[in-house]
Order: C-alpha cells, then sequence, then structure tokens
C-alpha cells in the first residue's frame, strides 16, 4: 500500500512563486535553458539549470556546476526569495488548462515503495541521463522537481482535497503559457492524518512522468543509506518529492512520429507495402491533417496527402505492449517497412508531441523529414495494464499536458 508523508516545503515567498515557477528542467534544449534564464534571473530554471549561470561552452556536469545549484538555493532563501514550512504540511496543486482542471496532492512518497513495487513503472531509465540529476539531488540535498505519480480515483482522497481546497491558496497565477496554477497548504493535523490513511488503502501508484528523477532520488537515498548505517528510514532522504493525482483527471496528448527517409522505397513501393498490414485511405490534402479517432488507427502525411491507416485484424493484439497503438506502428511499419529497428537510437526518426499540433507534422515534412504519422493517445488505463504486468512502453508513448512546474515546492533533507 501507498506510503506518503508531509514535508516541510521550501517554496517561493508571498508573491514570488509566479515569478520563480518553471516548467520541468529537461524540456530545454542547453541552448533554450541559456536564453531563458537570460530572460527569465528569478525563474527557478536558473538553479534547476546551473551550467545557465556559467559561460556557453562551460561542462555543464562540471562539479563547479552543482555547488552554484547548492550556493544559489541557499542564497535565495537568505534573500526571502524562498521560506521553509515551519512545520510539515502536504499541499494541493491544481493546473487548470483549455478549461480543463487536475488536482493533484504533494507529498513525500516513499523511497521503499519504489524498490519493492507498490510505485509501478512503465518506462526503462538510462544511467547516463541520471547521472546529473543524481549530482545535482546529493550536491543541494533537495529534491527540486516533483515525480508525477497517478493512481485510481479514491472518493475518499476527492473528499478531503475538495474540502480543502475552500481554503485560500497560498499561490494563484497563470503562467505565461495560458496555465493557471494554485497551490493550497494543508496544515490541519486531522486532515494530513486522514489524506495518509487514505492512501495508505491505496495498493499502487504509478509514475506517470519523470522516471529518471525518481530512479535519481532512490539511487541518492542508497548512497545516504550506505554512508550511515544506522539510519532506520524516517531520515527525509528516505522520502521523494510527488504529485499523485487520480487518473479520471489526466490528459494524455499523442506523441507523433516524423521519419526522414522511405528507407530506399519510391512512394508507390512504401504504399504497397504498408497496405499488406493496414487498409491505407488517402482523406485530405496538404493543410487538413487528419486526427485518428479510433484504437488501431493512424494519419499519414506523404507526397502532401494525409491517408488513413487502419491495422488489419490479423496484426492486433490483447498483449498489454503488443496491442497499444505505438507498438502496432513500431512493429509493422516503422521497423519491418521503414528500417527503424531502436527508436530510442536511430536518428532517422523524430517524435512530436501533440501540444504541438499536427500542423508541425507537416512543417518538419517540408523542412527536413518525408513522412509523419499522427496517433490516437496512449491511454491511462493503459499505461496502468502495462505496468501492473510489469511490462515496459515503447519510448515515446505517452505525452503528458499540462506539465508540472518546478521551484513551487522543494523538498529538503539533511546532509
Amino acid at each position: 500500500m501507498a506510503q506518503i508523508k508531509p514535508f516541510r516545503a521550501l517554496r517561493p515567498a508571498e508573491g514570488r512563486a509566479e515569478v520563480v515557477a518553471a516548467l520541468p528542467y529537461d524540456v530545454y534544449s542547453r541552448k533554450e535553458a541559456y536564453l531563458e534564464a537570460r530572460k527569465h534571473p528569478y525563474s527557478f530554471l536558473n538553479i534547476d539549470r546551473p551550467e545557465t549561470q556559467f559561460p556557453e561552452d562551460h561542462d555543464m556536469y562540471a562539479p563547479e556546476v552543482y555547488r552554484r545549484a547548492d550556493w544559489m538555493i541557499r542564497d535565495w532563501t537568505a534573500r526571502g526569495i524562498f521560506v521553509q514550512e515551519e512545520k510539515p504540511c502536504l499541499y494541493i496543486y491544481a493546473q487548470t488548462m483549455d478549461g480543463r482542471t487536475q488536482t493533484g496532492l504533494v507529498a513525500c512518497s516513499a523511497i521503499d515503495d519504489y524498490l519493492n513495487g507498490v510505485i509501478k513503472k512503465h518506462e526503462n531509465t538510462l544511467a547516463e541521463k541520471e547521472q546529473d540529476r543524481i549530482r545535482h539531488i546529493d550536491r543541494c540535498s533537495a529534491q527540486t522537481g516533483p515525480i508525477f505519480l497517478a493512481y485510481r480515483d479514491d472518493r475518499v482522497i476527492d473528499m478531503i482535497i475538495e474540502r480543502e481546497k475552500k481554503n485560500a491558496p497560498l499561490c494563484d497565477f497563470t503562467s505565461e503559457d495560458g496555465v493557471r496554477h494554485a497551490v493550497w497548504r494543508v496544515e490541519d493535523d486531522a486532515s494530513i492524518q486522514a489524506l495518509v490513511y487514505a492512501f495508505s488503502q491505496v495498493p499502487n501508484t504509478y509514475i506517470a512522468d519523470g522516471h529518471h528523477r525518481a530512479a535519481s532520488a532512490v539511487r541518492v537515498a542508497g548512497y545516504r543509506r550506505l554512508s550511515d548505517p544506522d539510519y532506520d528510514g524516517t531520515e527525509e532522504f528516505n522520502w521523494f518529492l510527488s504529485v499523485l493525482f487520480p487518473a479520471s483527471q489526466l490528459r494524455i496528448l499523442d506523441y507523433n512520429r516524423v521519419v526522414k527517409d522511405l528507407n530506399g522505397l519510391t512512394e508507390e513501393a512504401f504504399l504497397d507495402q504498408v497496405s499488406e498490414r493496414f487498409t491505407v485511405t488517402p482523406v485530405s490534402r496538404k493543410g487538413e491533417p487528419f486526427r485518428p479517432e479510433e484504437k488501431g488507427s493512424f494519419g499519414m502525411f506523404l507526397g502532401e496527402t494525409w491517408y488513413c491507416l487502419k491495422a488489419k485484424p490479423e496484426i492486433l493484439s490483447d498483449d498489454p505492449v503488443k496491442g497499444l497503438d505505438v507498438s502496432i506502428l513500431q512493429d509493422n511499419l516503422l521497423s519491418p517497412i521503414l528500417g527503424i529497428g531502436d527508436p530510442k537510437t536511430d536518428p532517422r526518426i523524430g517524435f512530436v508531441g501533440g501540444i504541438r499540433g499536427l500542423s508541425e507534422l507537416e512543417k518538419r515534412v517540408e523542412e527536413d523529414m518525408t513522412v509523419a504519422f499522427s496517433m490516437v493517445p496512449t491511454g491511462i488505463d493503459e499505461l496502468f495494464a502495462v505496468a501492473d504486468a510489469g511490462l515496459l512502453m515503447p519510448p515515446k508513448s505517452t505525452w503528458f499536458e499540462p506539465k508540472l512546474r518546478s521551484g513551487l515546492l522543494i523538498h529538503t533533507f539533511e546532509r
């Protein structure tokens, strides 16, 4: 069962949240992060991507880079930009985008829940990608980016959260991208205990986004445990910052594909091969992107024409992974026809998050690609089914929006 606990958040002082809150560190390229940090000197991105405080050609993984992040957290606290909560609290974080709201509980989740499988994963992590966050967390003794967790809806949790949202929020602002963010503090001991108990009845939580951040926090906890053989599990490093959302409120967008060439085939030969496994129907011309609505259906933009591809029954599967649309496309078209064997490493394939719109697919084909595929979004129930089976999703299967902001609530722990 899920373990959560309150924590003494380090957070922006009153009136500071809007300028401090930042998109996750990993949505920016190095150049984009540098420009954003220069434009917004009090954005938390300056701390989350501390290489922005050095010349652009500086080694972004050098020890002094992580020391700078640690120093900035201390400096901003000393200057009153951040304040430390006096007592352990839970928090409610609501985001509103395009007229819909998702409301999560900000709490610390147990490292041991990650290790024993109560917190379920659907994605592998790469050790080299973990190293940056391991160094950042370890040097700062803080988790600065929350892990996005999902759980199956629970009426009791919903009731407590809605009651607490009737109080005045700590902050309420709309970010530059039009997303509204509001945070409430849950400081009443009875409400805290009720929420902790309610989650203790939840069998599993699921990582929706933040697999590398979670793995990095676990690795740091492992280091701290080894250096302190007398640890008893109550130390703050045994917990990591998370925001837990009920599944019904979450929105997963399509994660579309673009491919650089037709693997040596002419358009005619390519379409002939595709038609062996899919029903291929022209549906529109350039400027009228086709968005598939049924599982097993795909849009394809090729030669200024949009096609509907519908998987033939013989390539469909009840397997939690093989039955995913991303798997059907990969296993029956991208790999056997276009030669994309490993989409994680093949430079000929690109991925376009649904937040950019289908017109971005046409743009990419005009600029540097040859063919594009629009997808039906992976469902949250599909994510749960894969994780429950102990399996892994193909790369780039889910795109969650809106993104959680970093810097609103920080979990610190002893050095």
